[in-house]
């Protein structure tokens, strides 16, 4: 088997219950760029929408599933519970406290005594600024000046330079800290900074940059954890695509269950619950969104994998519809 490595996050998944509210919040106050809009390849019936930077470079990649009306849920025990973004200053985040204050949400910096108002309390890699969309999800952005490229939005409203850059990471409640622990040091590759705080350093590829990623552990709370809208569904950490195979030997080697790959078209994917509950996926860094469309018109239309192509008349009709996202393109 040959030297492993992953290289920072590849996209996380989550739940909403509102598609079109879901896209004027991210597309249209955050500034993502909608690059792929698309279905549920396990449920077919619904939206899948990808947000990302100009052109859905993994390590930005944001997803939603879309199940009209789904009642609020609550992160708990085996669920990520806060996803955590990058700028390149404190005037970004002076920035978007600003913007999100006009846009109706509320915020707080890490300097706030509130600041624990969304639970656990700042991230503490410096100055941050917490906020929730409106189904609940809570994000933190903080400042990074580490090596990674920044991958940038363009929206007509957005100076470049105050971007949203990327994920940075996520933190995540277990339900077995212990074993999550071995499985992220010996089986994935991260490095223990410790307080909880994971580091996955990426490694450069002919064809993609080296991205680092971090994963936080949290105590869980005593509440139950409730599925549903404003929730995270998955976390996928991005493998080099002729590495996907040895991933799966090596994550089946430990007895924990892994999936056989799964072709997803835009990438391949495998999938697996760690022991603290969180559902992980490997995804492959490439083929890309640009498989079946133009790089300048990604998202704008329903893009269906081949496979899915027949079922186009029976599904577009019941999709709702969204935001036209042109009107936030430069």
């Amino acid at each position: 088997m040959t030297d492993l490595s992953l290289n920072g996050v590849h996209h996380i998944s989550c739940i909403t219950g509102d598609a079109p509210g879901n896209v004027e919040f991210y597309a249209g106050l955050l500034g993502m760029r909608l690059v792929k809009k698309t279905v549920n390849q396990d449920d077919p019936s619904v939206y899948h929408l990808f947000y990302g930077d100009e052109k859905g470079t993994p390590g930005f990649d944001l997803t939603f599933f879309e199940y009209p009306g789904t009642r609020d849920g609550r992160a708990g025990a085996g669920m990520i519970h806060r996803i955590l973004w990058r700028v390149g200053s404190s005037e970004s985040l002076d920035y978007w406290a600003e913007r999100l204050e006009a846009g109706g949400v509320e915020t707080r910096r890490s300097s706030d005594e509130e600041a624990g108002f969304f639970g656990v309390g700042p991230t503490g890699e410096g100055d941050t600024l917490l906020f929730q969309d409106p189904e609940g999800l809570t994000h933190e952005i903080l400042i990074y000046e580490g090596p990674d490229e920044p991958l940038v939005p363009a929206h007509v409203e957005i100076p470049p330079e105050h971007a949203i850059q990327g994920f940075h990471g996520a933190r995540a409640f277990s339900g077995n800290r212990e074993i999550t622990e071995q499985v992220l040091g010996l089986v994935l590759g991260f490095t223990d900074e410790g307080e909880g705080k994971w580091h996955l350093a990426g490694e450069a590829g002919e064809d993609f940059e080296a991205r680092n990623g971090f994963y936080f552990l949290d105590e869980a709370p005593e509440e139950r954890a409730v599925p549903g809208a404003g929730t995270v569904h998955h976390i996928a950490w991005a493998s080099p695509i002729d590495q996907h195979p040895d991933w799966r030997e090596k994550v089946a080697a430990t007895g924990l269950y892994i999936t056989p790959v799964i072709d997803r078209f835009y990438f391949k994917a495998l999938y697996f619950r760690e022991p603290g509950g969180v559902l992980f996926e490997l995804a492959t860094i490439g083929p890309g969104f640009a498989t079946d469309e133009d790089q300048e018109h990604l998202g704008e239309r329903l893009s269906l994998p081949p496979d899915f192509e027949s079922v186009r008349e029976q599904v577009e009709p019941n999709l709702r519809p969204i935001p036209d996202i042109t009107q936030w393109r430069p």
